[in-house]
């Protein structure tokens, strides 16, 4: 019996209906029935012109879909300039929003969805488009977050003090970036990378040596254990009053919360090595240190890496609370907890959102740094 063609993984989906699109156009359908019968009220301008784009777009896309990129590019114009209609159009009517407004923000959300779909599933042949394709999707994602935030915000009327829309963040980032800065040096670049270089070094060097003594192992890694869960409300206290309130004391809180990450993976990636790796190596006679630098580091580096990667997150929310028990007129957990007191949000949101900014950035200087020394290990291969 002869074997069925195989059916490639790419081709398939594009063989299926494209029900996003179809539920966009049944989103157009409905908004436009409620538009034309009055429900929708006065309310936000640009309805109309929205509903139409998002039927044209997802009629052009439903047209162009053996044309992967040509798709693509339709549904993201259709998508991008409807939610540009409505956003400008419910500027002055917060909180008057309709049906028909959410049904045509709905729309040009599946024109967005299907479009990160048709983006997906390509597979460009040079590094560059495989690169730019894969900062084009998490972009695009990210952008329909802000949109649909600011959408909703407007729409429903939520009050500023509950929900600030993503505009007035970026106006408050835009008005206050000279405190916004002095924040950001005083928390990370002091208190967080003093804390961390400190806290990871330090897990390191205990790691080496709970490998090399047996007593030191069991005896470490109980006590690391306990530290990891001391809870930071408790132990920033103290260390302001051991430390003082400026950032020394932010920085012996981030050792304490990122030794133990990297004693725990370093003690396990040691023991990553083969046996069959290790004995080799004995038969070379090769002795503990010779082997430790040339096998059994190389092999933990992926589990080290790890520990650096959980540690730049966790660096960044023990300096950001600790600030919150004292610290000088500066620094992001200071400011956090002053403006909340002023009902200033937006000086929140916006300090939140460097944050994030931050901590994004150091993640990614350390994924960067993993792939270029862990360049071996077959998951970086793979990717």
């Amino acid at each position: 019996m002869s074997a069925s063609p195989a059916i490639s993984p790419s081709t398939l989906p594009r063989s299926l209906p494209p029900w996003q699109i179809a539920l966009a156009l049944l989103a157009v359908v409905a908004g436009l029935a409620l538009q034309s019968g009055g429900v929708a009220g006065e309310g936000p301008a640009n309805i109309w012109a929205a509903l139409g784009l998002v039927a044209l777009a997802a009629a052009g896309a439903w047209a162009l879909a053996g044309r992967p990129l040509a798709e693509a590019a339709i549904l993201f114009l259709g998508a991008h300039g409807a939610a540009w209609l409505l956003l400008s159009g419910i500027a002055g009517h917060e909180g008057q929003a309709r049906a028909s407004f959410y049904l045509a923000l709905g729309g040009a959300w599946l024109l967005a969805w299907r479009c990160v779909t048709v983006l997906s599933l390509e597979k460009p042949a040079s590094l560059s488009g495989r690169r730019m394709l894969g900062l084009l999707i998490p972009v695009i994602f990210g952008a329909w977050v802000l949109i649909l935030w600011e959408a909703v915000v407007r729409g429903a009327g939520i009050p500023f003090l509950l929900l600030p829309p993503p505009s007035a963040i970026a106006a408050r980032i835009a008005a206050s970036s000279a405190v916004l800065a002095a924040d950001v040096r005083q928390t990370v670049f002091k208190a967080v990378v003093a804390g961390y270089v400190i806290g990871c070094a330090a897990g390191f060097v205990a790691a080496i040596a709970a490998d090399r003594f047996v007593f030191l192992r069991r005896g470490l890694l109980p006590i690391g254990n306990m530290a990891a869960a001391l809870p930071i409300i408790g132990v920033a206290p103290i260390m302001v009053m051991w430390f003082g309130f400026d950032w020394p004391s932010k920085a012996a809180v981030v050792v304490i919360m990122t030794f133990f990450p990297m004693l725990v993976n370093t003690v396990v990636g040691l023991s990553a090595s083969g046996h069959m790796e290790r004995d080799l190596m004995r038969t070379y006679a090769s002795g503990y240190w010779p082997t430790l630098f040339k096998l059994r580091l190389p092999a933990a580096m992926p589990f080290i890496f790890n520990a650096l990667k959980i540690n730049s997150t966790l660096a960044l929310i023990g300096a950001i609370v600790a600030e919150f028990f004292g610290t000088p007129v500066v620094g992001m957990g200071f400011r956090i907890s002053t403006e909340v007191g002023r009902m200033n949000i937006d000086m929140v949101w916006a300090e939140i959102a460097v944050a994030a900014l931050a901590g994004t950035l150091f993640y990614g200087a350390v994924a960067l740094a993993e792939r270029a020394v862990t360049f071996w290990h077959p998951s970086i291969r793979g990717g």
